[in-house]
């Protein structure tokens, strides 16, 4: 059986009722796919990964006790946590940047059409990261307007120098929030090979993930 057709457990983490009464909604009616918990505020977190143990968290910033990128960044120092996507209404790029450094995979708008929430589910489950194009053109033009820029753009540029024309390519498809399989179909290469680019793409610029890698191009401004 793939890995697609075995059952993806969700955590729902908001502080909003109704959006997550509209996830369970949607999420339930999708094969492969069940919401295993809910909980209201990040502090509840580790509670309900543990009791339930969800593949998948569907992540909001803005919570009262313990914020979404607390509960992201101790999810992820334990090493064997569950994949994080980010929920987002995007008015605020620093708490957006932070999650990606407290190792969040991926990232949705809270308008996202429900095909999109499920492609995201179902990429964090296979160990792929998810950076809508709506989101990096908006993390382009955050990076682009940085007081930093410069001194960014030249820290960025050492992380891509030792990457092949290919990586760079590869890299840059990855910032323009493309799929694996968008990418394998733009440059001639099968999936695995472009996973294979990714893998070590990832490991040449010391990146948790393809979120921060896309920051990273952005910022080097090829």
């Amino acid at each position: 059986m793939g890995d697609l057709e075995e059952t993806t457990r969700v955590a729902l983490v908001d502080d909003d009722a109704l959006v997550r009464m509209g996830l369970r909604a949607m999420l339930d009616g999708v094969q492969g796919i069940h919401v295993v918990a809910e909980a209201t505020d990040g502090a509840d977190v580790p509670a309900i990964v543990d009791a339930h143990h969800p593949q998948v968290v569907l992540m909001d910033l803005r919570m009262k006790k313990i914020d979404g990128i607390t509960a992201t960044q101790r999810l992820h120092d334990r090493g064997d946590g569950p994949a994080v996507i980010v929920l987002t209404t995007f008015d605020d790029h620093d708490l957006v940047v932070r999650a990606i450094r407290a190792g969040a995979v991926g990232f949705l708008l809270k308008h996202a059409p429900p095909e999109d929430i499920v492609r995201a589910i179902r990429s964090a489950r296979q160990g792929d990261s998810v950076l809508s194009p709506e989101i990096a053109r908006r993390l382009i033009t955050m990076v682009a307007n940085s007081t930093s820029h410069d001194i960014d753009r030249l820290a960025a540029r050492e992380r891509l120098h030792h990457l092949s024309a290919r990586e760079i390519q590869v890299a840059t498809a990855v910032a323009d929030g493309k799929s694996n399989a968008e990418i394998a179909a733009a440059l001639t290469l099968t999936v695995a090979t472009v996973k294979g680019y990714i893998s070590a793409i990832l490991s040449k610029t010391a990146s948790n993930n393809r979120v921060q890698l896309a920051l990273i191009v952005q910022a080097a401004d090829l």
